[in-house]
C-alpha cells in the first residue's frame, strides 16, 4: 500500500522478532561467566540495560543493535542491546532489517507506539503480550533517506531531555551533600553534635486510618497515600482527592504546614518528606504517619536526617519489624536517634534548601516542556507530519 511516497508495512515484514525465553536458573551467575542476562524492564538503564547478572547456557540472544522491548508487566518500555546478550522471557529483540528500515527510526516508533503495546497488555492478571501482538504492529515506513531526516529531528529533541534531566539529577546529588557539609556524616559525627531521641521533639504522631476509598472524588481534599510520598517531597503525579466526612477521626488524620510524612509499611518504607503549604489541609492512609513537631526541630532538616542512608534509614531499618512485609510501629518512631544541631543551623540548612528546591522546580518545569516537545514530535513523525513539503 502507497500513500504519496509513504509504504505501510507491518513489523515482521520489516524486523526480525526475537521472543525471550529464560534459560535454567542454575545457568545464571553474579560473577560475568557467558553473556550478560537481561529478563525484563528492570534492568533497563537510560538508553541501554546495565548487566546485573550472566547466562552460561542462554536460550535466546540479542545481538548489539537490537532493541529489546518489555512485553511483560510492564509492557512498551524499551532499551538499545550495546553487545550480545541473553534475553529472559519478559523480553523481546526487535532486529531492525537495514536495508529498509533505520535502526533509530524503529526505536523511535517503538517509543511512539508504547501506549498501544501497553494497552494490547491490559485485560489479565498479568500484563503481557507476545509475538501476535507485535507482529500486528504496522508502521509508516518512508524511504531510508527520508527515515534518516526525521531521525535527525526528533534526536535533537531527546538530546534536550537527556540533558535537562542530567541538570536535574545532578542538582539532585547536590542536596544531601549540603547536609553533609554543614552537620557532617551521622554515621561518623565529625562535628560532635548531641544525639537525641526523636520523641523529645514530637508534640503529635499518628497515622491514618483505613477504609477512605468510599470517599474518593474528583475534586475535593488530597489524600496522601504511601506511594505519594518520595524521599523529601510529596508527588502530584496519579493524585487522588476525597470529600471527606466530618468528625475527630478525619480531624485526627488531617496534615498541617511543617508536620512531616513518613512511610510505615510495606516495600518502600521509610520514605519521608515535610508538608508545605499547598498541601495543608491533606489526609492521609494508614500507610502513612504524621508527626507534628515542636519548635525547636525543622521539619526540612529532619526529613533530610531520616532520608539519609547514614542516618534515619539505618534507624528505620534498626526498629522495623517483619520480613515479608516490613512495617514501623507509632511506639518506635519516637526511639528513633537523631543528631541534633542548634535551631539557628537547622533554620539556616533550610533556607539553603529552599533555594535548592527553587532550582530544581524551575529544572522540573523545563524538563517537562522539553518532554512534550519531544512526545509532540513524535506523534507528528509517525503520523505524517514531518514529511518533506
Amino acid at each position: 500500500m502507497v500513500v504519496s511516497d509513504m509504504q505501510i508495512a507491518r513489523l515482521p515484514e520489516v524486523a526480525q522478532i526475537i521472543m525471550g525465553q529464560s534459560p535454567p536458573s542454575d545457568t545464571y551467575n553474579e560473577v560475568g561467566n557467558g553473556l550478560p542476562f537481561f529478563q525484563g524492564k528492570a534492568e533497563f538503564g537510560e538508553v541501554s540495560p546495565i548487566p546485573r547478572k550472566w547466562c552460561a547456557n542462554p536460550k535466546k540472544i540479542a545481538e548489539a543493535g537490537d532493541i529489546l522491548i518489555s512485553v511483560r508487566a510492564p509492557v512498551g518500555p524499551t532499551n538499545l542491546a550495546v553487545e550480545r546478550c541473553c534475553i529472559g522471557r519478559g523480553l523481546a529483540a526487535i532486529r531492525a532489517d537495514a536495508n529498509r528500515l533505520n535502526l533509530e527510526y524503529l526505536r523511535f516508533f517503538l517509543r511512539y507506539a508504547e501506549p498501544m503495546l501497553a494497552s494490547m497488555g491490559q485485560g489479565s492478571t498479568f500484563a503481557a503480550i507476545g509475538r501476535t501482538e507485535l507482529a500486528s504492529i504496522s508502521m509508516q515506513l518512508p524511504p531510508l533517506d527520508e527515515q534518516r531526516r526525521i531521525v535527525d529531528i526528533i534526536s535533537r529533541a531527546e538530546g534536550i531531555v537527556r540533558l535537562r534531566r542530567e541538570a536535574q539529577n545532578k542538582t539532585a546529588e547536590i542536596t544531601p551533600s549540603l547536609f553533609i557539609d554543614m552537620f557532617g556524616d551521622p554515621l561518623t559525627n565529625p562535628k560532635e553534635l548531641p544525639r537525641v531521641e526523636l520523641g523529645r521533639f514530637l508534640s503529635f504522631i499518628t497515622s491514618g486510618s483505613r477504609g477512605w476509598a468510599k470517599y474518593y472524588s474528583p475534586e475535593g481534599d488530597r489524600f496522601i497515600r504511601s506511594l505519594d510520598v518520595r524521599m523529601n517531597s510529596i508527588s502530584d503525579e496519579s493524585a487522588v482527592f476525597v470529600n471527606a466526612p466530618l468528625g475527630a477521626e478525619a480531624d485526627r488524620t488531617r496534615v498541617l504546614v511543617d508536620d512531616v510524612l513518613l512511610t510505615i509499611t510495606g516495600s518502600q518504607i521509610g520514605r519521608v518528606a515535610p508538608v508545605l503549604e499547598n498541601l495543608a489541609g491533606a489526609f492521609v492512609s494508614q500507610h502513612v504517619a504524621i508527626l507534628r513537631l515542636k519548635s525547636d526541630l525543622s521539619p526540612k532538616f529532619l526529613s533530610m536526617y531520616l532520608s539519609l542512608e547514614t542516618g534515619g534509614q539505618r534507624e528505620i531499618a534498626r526498629l522495623q519489624y517483619g520480613q515479608t512485609k516490613p512495617g514501623l510501629s507509632l511506639q518506635q518512631i519516637p526511639k528513633f536517634m537523631l543528631l541534633v544541631p542548634s535551631i539557628m543551623l537547622q533554620n539556616k540548612f533550610a533556607d539553603k534548601l529552599e533555594q535548592l528546591q527553587s532550582i530544581q522546580s524551575q529544572q522540573s518545569a523545563a524538563t517537562a516542556k522539553a518532554e512534550a516537545t519531544f512526545n509532540a514530535l513524535l506523534s507528528r513523525a509517525f503520523q505524517g507530519g514531518l514529511g518533506l513539503p
